[in-house]
């Protein structure tokens, strides 16, 4: 039972080497597999560092651009075994993890996928505090909707569901597979054991909100819904995204505060009552997130995500069955 370890970077020079050797490692004990460094566009010493190890570097070529979506797919085409494990170039593949994953897949044959948790190493930055504090996906174990970062998966299912990941996503591609996974039948399923060690990134919270602006990472849930618009799981979708009802309570939320100094009897009452809001939101926040911090920065990112919804939505959408646009840099000799 050979493995395809698909790993996805873009500017990962300063951990590439340590994850691809953590995946090495732990192909070894499972017999031995392959490593496919799927990357989208790095512009650092990624490619370079990559290449002095065996393993396959694909990188796209244009007209393809960078994106959450891309990374899976892009190594999916480039990989020849029967299990593939994704993860990212900024992590490190738990050294006992395939072999009891493999034997969950056999002992499971409905089962598409599993995993195990995704241990946070940089929880200074507000984003990663907030992911490990909640009940997250990343979190539950046992049947799970989607395998948030990364995991093992059947090939075989992935075929099934017509593709390993959809290019035009910038976000939640994990769940769009989930889903559609799900649809046809298949299970998921996270092990009470860590899968990999992730240092993401150091940035500081708002600076990070600010560059996932940029890179269209929060325009993630609007393209979801595009992507979903008409398919057999959509319904199954819009039931099992607790996210959409959060940014209609967001909606909902700015369109009283607008509202409200045009239907009070004077506009400064008007604007006083929507900073009462405010307090009011941010406080309850911060109780649930025991720091302030932590509620103030919730409420800004609601306010981020709910600003980009629409602007995924109307983003134009390339077949996600297409190859992508891409060269094979390097093969093991």
């Amino acid at each position: 039972m050979t493995v395809s370890v698909i790993m996805k970077t873009l500017n990962e020079e300063r951990r590439i080497a340590a994850a691809i050797e953590s995946a090495l490692k732990a192909l070894d004990a499972v017999g031995g597999g392959e490593v496919i460094v799927a990357d989208s566009g790095s512009s650092d010493r990624t490619i370079e560092i990559a290449a002095a190890y065996p393993v396959k570097v694909a990188q796209i070529e244009a007209p393809a651009r960078p994106s959450c979506g891309l990374g899976p797919q892009l190594g999916f085409q480039y990989s020849e075994h029967p299990f593939v494990c994704l993860m990212d170039g900024d992590m490190l593949l738990d050294e006992g993890f395939l072999p009891e994953a493999l034997a969950y897949l056999a002992a499971h044959p409905k089962s598409a996928g599993v995993t195990g948790h995704v241990v946070e190493m940089s929880v200074e930055n507000l984003e990663f505090t907030r992911r490990v504090r909640r009940v997250s996906p990343e979190n539950r174990t046992g049947s799970i909707d989607r395998m948030n970062g990364g995991g093992l998966y059947r090939r075989e299912a992935i075929e099934q569901a017509g593709y390993f990941s959809d290019r035009n996503l910038h976000g939640y591609e994990e769940f769009d597979l989930g889903v559609r996974l799900r649809s046809q039948g298949w299970t998921l399923h996270r092990l009470d054991r860590p899968f990999v060690q992730h240092f993401g990134h150091t940035l500081n919270a708002y600076a990070l909100l600010v560059r996932r602006w940029k890179s269209k990472y929060l325009r993630g849930v609007g393209e979801l819904l595009r992507a979903s618009a008409g398919k057999p799981w959509f319904g199954l979708m819009l039931k099992e995204l607790p996210e959409l009802r959060l940014w209609a309570l967001v909606y909902a939320w700015i369109a009283i505060m607008i509202a409200l100094p045009f239907v009070l009897p004077s506009f400064a009452l008007g604007l006083l009552v929507d900073l009462a809001l405010i307090a009011i939101v941010v406080g309850a926040m911060s109780l649930k997130q025991r720091s302030l911090s932590l509620g103030v920065y919730a409420v800004v990112a609601w306010l981020f995500h709910a600003a980009a919804l629409p602007l995924g939505f109307l983003q134009p959408r390339r077949r996600p069955e297409e190859w992508i646009e891409s060269r094979l840099v390097h093969e093991p000799r």
